[in-house]
């Protein structure tokens, strides 16, 4: 039986568990994080995904574990505790959680309608209508860090007025969702971002700074491509009634708030705590709001006895968006620990290793076929991201590949492939936002998922900007004994 202290060493997680016996050896450690994986592409295949369909994934899963554990099920138990008490889902979901309320509170200080405005009177039409909607975008979505909230704002605001200045109609839609592609990359405040650096145990200045090059490497082209092809729609007079209609519902006065992303931008590039900047941007913001008429302070917080929250504002939202993926990366940080503890990772890095052998080229190819295969399943990226996360990380440290490397490996194809399927997510909030506007401008063309996919020209161009990284080497950085980067293969 049991002694007091031993329970009390299972509830507090002092006695660490250093190794699982399963059943089925490896595999058998392997099932909780598998049996997501199926359930994650079964439900997109059957258009049944949702963050928390997900969880109950990770949960069945990690249920499923116990069956396959030898070793008692009180130290498979302490084992998964032990997984859900380690560092990296932890800083991600704090990290979240602020990157999610100042991109709520600059959403409601109208940044979005302000560079609708910009876009409106800039007198720019057809293809380079379709150019600055994509860096409009790929302003936005960096801003705001969330390339879901980009898409559905942009589809609402500037897909219309693109219409009505003559912008081709699919490649408007593949110009939004490139630009979402942008800002999911390469923001500081973005969850690809965070849970990039955080999974390869990086910092998110640092990572930012470094993926820089291949980010502007994707967007040059992107932008040209946009200026040449994006024209030879149709414009009308109801259409250019429609456009004057919806300028006068927007506001410059939203412009202000590129204040406070400025402001957390600076920082977080300057070596500050995300956090640190992010709560600057947010106590900024909160007067510029409040004092400009930008909205109301019960806007950005306030008590409502009949919500079902009670409290409620662009806080609790920001909080609330982050909330199922919060539970969601614990469990899947838990299922990658199972794997250290039964040996799988140590398997499956073995069987990697003897394919890739000393050559850095290989171990860069395989973290990019990796990444690739589970974003090209899984529709929600971030999710994919999370999943793929420690196999990356494994192969990195193994050749000494730096986590800034990593973490931009894993990032890049991750933000890229998330926007760019017919079955992915963004997609198909894009087009289903489209539709809904359809009731509003009856006029309005509907582009299908699968006719916009081959042009979201940043997506496709960042996934092939890091396989050409990963065949000549360009940018790689190797990490010394104190983390530093170093441009040669250290000696152990």
């Amino acid at each position: 039986m049991a002694s007091a202290k031993d329970e009390l060493d299972q509830v507090t997680g002092s006695k660490r568990i250093q190794k699982l016996e399963f059943r089925l050896g490896a595999f058998g450690a392997a099932v909780p994080l598998i049996f997501f994986v199926v359930w994650a592409i079964t439900t997109s295949v059957l258009k049944l995904s949702s963050e928390i369909g997900l969880v109950m994934g990770a949960l069945i899963g990690l249920t499923l574990g116990l069956f396959f554990s030898k070793s008692k099920w009180g130290d498979y138990a302490q084992g998964l505790f032990d997984g859900l008490a380690q560092p990296v889902g932890v800083v991600a979901i704090v990290a979240w959680f602020y990157a999610g309320m100042f991109a709520q509170i600059l959403q409601v200080g109208g940044l979005v309608e302000g560079l609708v405005w910009l876009g409106g009177i800039s007198g720019v039409e057809g293809g380079l209508f379709v150019a600055m909607t994509f860096l409009l975008a790929g302003v936005f979505s960096t801003a705001v860090g969330t390339g879901y909230g980009t898409t559905v704002a942009f589809c609402t605001l500037m897909y219309p007025a693109g219409i009505a200045v003559g912008g081709d109609p699919t490649m408007l839609f593949a110009a939004i969702l490139a630009g979402a592609v942008f800002g999911d990359n390469l923001a500081p405040v973005s969850d690809t971002t965070i849970v990039s650096a955080t999974t390869q145990e990086a910092d998110v200045p640092g990572v930012v700074r470094s993926r820089f090059k291949y980010s502007i490497m994707a967007a040059i082209p992107t932008v040209i491509l946009f200026a040449i092809f994006g024209g030879g729609g149709d414009t009308s007079i109801a259409n250019q009634g429609a456009l004057d209609a919806m300028l006068d519902s927007t506001n410059p006065k939203g412009l202000i708030m590129l204040v406070p992303f400025a402001i957390v931008l600076i920082l977080a590039l300057s070596g500050h705590h995300l956090v640190t900047s992010l709560t600057w941007g947010i106590i900024v913001s909160i007067p510029i709001i409040v004092f400009m008429n930008l909205g109301e302070f019960t806007d950005i917080i306030s008590f409502d006895k009949d919500s079902d929250t009670v409290i409620t504002g662009a806080l609790v939202d920001g909080v609330m968006g982050y909330m199922n993926m919060a539970i969601l990366i614990l469990l899947i940080v838990a299922a990658a620990h199972l794997l250290k503890l039964g040996g799988t990772m140590d398997a499956v890095t073995g069987a990697m290793v003897k394919w890739i052998k000393n050559s850095i080229r290989r171990a860069e190819l395989a973290m990019w076929a990796i990444v690739a295969l589970l974003n090209s399943a899984i529709t929600i990226n971030t999710a994919a991201e999370i999943a793929a996360a420690p196999f990356v990380k494994e192969l990195g440290d193994k050749y000494k590949i730096h986590r800034y490397r990593r973490a931009n490996m894993l990032d890049a194809i991750t933000s890229a492939l998330g926007y760019i399927f017919p079955w992915g997510a963004p997609l198909l909030l894009g087009w289903s936002t489209i539709k809904m506007m359809q009731d509003t401008y009856d006029w309005l063309p509907i582009v299908s998922p699968t006719s916009v996919f081959p042009f979201v020209f940043q997506g496709w161009f960042l996934v092939i900007v890091m396989l050409i990284a990963a065949i000549t080497s360009w940018g790689l950085r190797y990490e010394g004994k104190n983390g530093e980067e170093l441009k040669e293969q250290p000696r152990d």
